[in-house]
């Protein structure tokens, strides 16, 4: 039975899979058509070495439905913050494209042990607030925008195992953005930068799931990251 969560009069549609260990995954979806459904291979994988996972549909997205119209960077936060306390506390938090954002944030607040970026927006900190909107477009697509993120700082600080995974043909996130990440994590236990060469930005796990040479390396780097 799935745990009931409620944020602003919306039940938010929450799929937890406890597992035997204690390694637990908080698994954030992107904008756009995201939803938690782009985690299920992953999510199977770590499953089966007994690792639990809870991934969730943020308002406006798959089954949560909705619309992000009035939402923000900051609501989809708030919204995994409601998750965590009908769930468990992560010990390690997966965030892709917009997600990987949110993940960096709120790696800030729980202080996981494992930090895992795919494809990872990043956004201007003054962004952050900001309805969703023409007025949050305005704002992220000034050139480099994201050069005054807030990003930074948080990874600078953080003290756990990071692993950045980047798409060499993403039209949506420069190559510089993961790389930046990673030099950033300074005074991480352990960091790693993947670069999937030729890959797009949309659908990056599944592919790297289903390739049979880049799989073996791909789950390699990603559990040594999630469990240590």
């Amino acid at each position: 039975m799935q745990p009931d969560v409620h944020y602003a009069g919306t039940r938010l549609h929450i799929d937890h899979r406890p597992a035997s260990g204690d390694t637990h995954l908080l698994a954030i979806h992107g904008g756009g058509e995201g939803h938690l459904g782009v985690f299920a291979g992953v999510r199977d994988e770590l499953w089966q070495r007994g690792i639990g996972s809870t991934a969730f549909d943020c308002i406006g997205h798959g089954a949560t439905g909705g619309t992000m119209d009035g939402s923000s960077l900051c609501q989809r936060e708030e919204q995994a913050r409601a998750v965590v306390e009908a769930s468990r506390m992560p010990t390690a938090i997966l965030g892709a494209s917009m997600g990987a954002y949110n993940a960096v944030r709120l790696a800030g607040h729980f202080e996981p042990r494992a930090l895992v970026l795919v494809v990872p927006g990043i956004y201007h900190a003054d962004a952050h607030g900001v309805p969703f909107g023409p007025a949050f477009s305005q704002l992220i697509r000034q050139p480099r925008s994201w050069d005054a993120s807030d990003a930074w700082d948080i990874l600078e600080r953080f003290r756990g195992r990071l692993l950045v995974i980047a798409a060499g043909a993403d039209r949506v996130v420069p190559l510089e953005i993961p790389q930046r990440l990673y030099d950033s994590a300074v005074n991480a236990e352990s960091r790693a930068l993947l670069v999937v060469p030729d890959a797009p930005h949309k659908g990056l796990l599944a592919r790297m799931l289903d390739d049979p040479k880049r799989r073996p390396q791909f789950l390699q780097q990603l559990l040594h990251c999630v469990a240590g």
